[in-house]
């Protein structure tokens, strides 16, 4: 690198030992300097002497020969540290040019820096602000929260209602005042105990259930339970919620619970009077049938006798009242049931034609009886078998009949049974029609409300109780049926039946040899009634139920052509000894049979010890028994049929169903002479009826009353022993001889053990009864 700040020959001497090298330049340079030296020495003596002297000319060339050597070496070694000293300056230069252009980079960069610095400073104030404000309104909200919270925990504290959660391990972990107020434990000692820990025995077992049952179906569940508080007995509704996270996971149980010990008591204390008002009317239903019954026996007794016409009127008015009278314990009795929703329809196989024809016998004869015309109007097939409650629907229309007769005084009474086929089915359409006083327009929305009588043309209330069309309308309702009414004042009413048809085949006609009895049916279990009743009426007898033995007692006084008492041991108001003794109390029934209906016939016969009775049949009602009873009595034998058939159950399909819970023999039984859709029936009217046994079963226990829970564990025996569920009818047993002397807990837990004793038996009766199909 040369230097352009260099002389010309500086710069040429450098670049020729740049081009040639140090020894050829200084060998050049050494020729140029003795040249240059003759050329001087010869001009310099030629011009100061004026001739050229060659020895002094050959000593400059020795002298200039010996000197350049030293003169080239100086010079070439300063170009060359001055070469050296121009590179390293230049390569100084450069590295200065090239620091400062660093320099000048960082520099920006430095600065850029800076301006970052500064933003992130300005944003990290920013931000310091932003989270100063966060964290001031955090504080706020938690504060909120907080309050909140504490809010929350003291409406919740302070609540009535119980409150507890437990998570899916079945640990609490949290409550309320009220809860811990229940258990008697603070709650720093129920958080984190388990249900085992913290419930009485008694009780553990429903709470369990409950709570797994919860937990498996993942529905609510709202039950009320009984719990000592304060050495007080308390009822809880309780409500027990799932608790389920976002996937659908169970993940604890919520559980509320409300205090309802005065709705419960008041409950009670309803069912307490609907009870005694039962009794009451039963009582007094007895007690006053007795001197009608007398008065409506004499006034016929007069009426067959001479009298005048004036004598016979009043003895006619007499006997009407009297009837009148009679139809008002009917309703009363009728109207107590529906009351207490105990109102039955047992729907039986009728020919509805044959139904038709015992009304109109009625109707001719009660019309005859007041001058009146009767008149029959039939349209449609009606010579057909429907499945029918014949004793409730006769009621029915004789109650309208009787109304329509009562209230007309001259004219006629007409009935029109009309078969109609319309898109939901068949209906019997029974029109009542008379040519009586008519109801004013505006009374006729109320003519069916209870005791409401409308005024007559004369504006005086009308003879009646006001309750007959009230029970008229229930029992129209509880057959699934409509009625209404039409009237014109001063031209007569007319009130429409409209029920539905179930048509079914004719039943299977069974041959019996000897006469067709009228049988008292005196039984408190409306299942074990309606199966008797099904027996004894396939056999072509006629049965009239009593639920009561003072039911009972007034049939036999007032029921004229009783050919035979069936008679429970145990009934809710007087046991079945004491309506035996009634009976033979009066000599005029010494010749009236009567036969024992009992769980036990040994301890029975026992009871009736000195009383005359002509047999025991034991319950569920044996068939081959009953049939050998009543021939011994009467004669009666089932004639012989050769193409008989017997349904059975082969031990292979057995194999399938639990057979041990079941008492296959009564049920095989009943269902060959009853047949299978009519056991069906009554194996699904004892699963509407077991959940009320069960609620009466509680609430007797929790009113400490071990009687009424001894006798409907008696009642549950019997019902499930007619529809074959041997299990239930043992467990039954065993609640009825414990009632009296076993703890409260063990009653309990009896109770609780019923209820799956209950499913599993009609689970397998279910079972059993399809394989019976097949």
């Amino acid at each position: 690198m040369i230097d352009s700040s260099l002389s010309p020959w500086a710069r040429m001497l450098s670049s020729l030992i740049t081009r040639f090298g140090e020894f050829k330049t200084a060998a050049i340079c050494y020729v140029l300097l003795l040249v240059v030296s003759l050329i001087l020495a010869c001009m310099f003596y030629y011009v100061a002497v004026g001739h050229v002297v060659i020895v002094d000319v050959l000593a400059m060339l020795f002298f200039t020969a010996v000197v350049s050597p030293i003169m080239i070496g100086v010079i070439i070694n300063s170009i060359r540290q001055l070469d050296a000293s121009y590179a390293y300056l230049d390569s100084a230069t450069k590295q200065e040019k090239l620091l400062n252009q660093t320099l000048k980079d960082n520099i920006t960069r430095l600065n850029v820096e800076i301006d970052e610095r500064k933003m992130a400073f300005h944003a990290k104030h920013r931000a310091i602000e932003e989270l100063r404000r966060e964290i001031a309104e955090r504080k706020k909200t938690q504060q909120e929260l907080a309050q909140q919270g504490m809010l929350l925990r003291s409406i919740v504290d302070s609540s009535p209602d119980l409150f507890y959660y437990r998570d899916n391990n079945g640990v609490f972990a949290g409550c309320n005042k009220m809860f811990e107020k229940v258990i008697g434990k603070p709650a720093t000692e129920l958080i984190g105990k388990t249900a085992e820990q913290i419930y009485p025995q008694p009780y553990l077992p429903e709470v369990l259930r409950t709570d797994n049952k919860v937990e498996e179906t993942h529905q609510a569940l709202t039950l009320d339970v009984e719990y000592p508080v304060d050495n007080e007995n308390r009822w809880f509704e309780m409500r027990k919620l799932p608790f389920i996270n976002d996937e659908g996971e169970y993940i604890g149980l919520l559980a509320f619970g409300r205090d309802i010990t005065s709705r419960k008591e008041a409950a009670q204390a309803l069912e307490t009077a609907y009870k005694d008002k039962g009794k009451f009317i039963a009582t007094l239903s007895h007690e006053l049938r007795t001197p009608l019954n007398g008065i409506v026996g004499l006034t016929r007794m007069l009426l067959d006798t001479e009298l005048d016409k004036q004598q016979r009127s009043w003895c006619s008015t007499v006997f009407s009242s009297a009837e009148t009278l009679g139809n008002i314990f009917n309703d009363i009795i009728d109207l107590d049931k529906i009351d207490r929703e105990q109102l039955d329809i047992v729907a039986t196989p009728i020919n509805v034609s044959d139904f038709i024809n015992d009304v109109v016998n009625f109707a001719g004869l009660i019309a005859e009886e007041k001058g009146l015309e009767f008149e029959i109007e039939r349209k449609g097939i009606l010579d057909i078998y429907a499945s029918l409650d014949p004793t409730r629907l006769r009621q029915v229309v004789w109650n309208l009949i009787n109304n329509a007769v009562k209230f007309t005084q001259q004219g006629r009474v007409e009935l029109s049974c009309i078969r109609e086929n319309r898109a939901d089915g068949t209906w019997l359409v029974m029109k009542v029609t008379d040519t009586g006083q008519g109801i004013p327009q505006e009374q006729l929305q109320r003519i069916f409300d209870m005791y409401y009588k409308a005024p007559d043309l004369n504006g005086t209330n009308a003879i009646g109780s006001g309750i007959g069309l009230a029970v008229t309308k229930a029992l129209v309702t509880a057959m699934s049926g409509k009625i209404r009414v039409s009237s014109t004042e001063g031209e007569g009413s007319s009130f429409v039946v409209e029920i539905p048809l179930a048509l079914c085949v004719a039943p299977t006609e069974q041959s019996y040899a000897g006469r067709s009895l009228n049988i008292l049916l005196v039984e408190d279990v409306p299942l074990n009634a309606e199966i008797a009743t099904n027996l004894l009426e396939q056999r072509g007898h006629e049965v009239i139920w009593a639920e009561t033995g003072e039911d009972a007692l007034s049939f036999v006084e007032t029921e004229d052509d009783l050919d035979l008492v069936l008679l429970d041991m145990q009934l809710p108001d007087i046991n079945g000894d004491e309506v035996a003794r009634q009976i033979r109390a009066d000599s005029y029934f010494d010749k009236l049979p009567i036969v024992a209906l009992t769980a036990n016939v040994r301890s029975a016969e026992e009871e009736l010890e000195g009383i005359s009775i002509q047999g025991a049949l034991a319950k569920p009602i044996n068939t081959t028994k009953l049939d050998k009873i009543l021939a011994e009595l009467f004669d009666i034998k089932q004639a012989q049929q050769c193409d008989e058939t017997r349904l059975t159950v082969s031990a292979q399909d057995c194999l399938n169903i639990n057979v041990e819970l079941l008492d296959v023999e009564t049920i095989e039984d009943f269902v060959n002479s009853m047949g299978i859709e009519v056991f069906k029936r009554s194996s699904n009217l004892f699963a509407k009826v077991n959940p009320q046994y069960q609620q009466e079963l509680a609430s007797s226990l929790a009113q400490g009353d071990r009687e009424e829970y001894k006798s409907v564990a008696h009642k549950l025996k019997g019902a499930a022993g007619s529809v074959g569920l041997d299990d239930v009818q043992l467990h039954a047993k065993k609640m009825e001889h414990g009632a009296l002397e076993q703890s409260d807990g063990e009653l309990q837990q009896w109770l609780v053990e019923l209820a799956d004793k209950i499913n599993e038996g009609q689970q397998a009766l279910h079972l059993f009864l399809q394989q019976l199909e097949k």
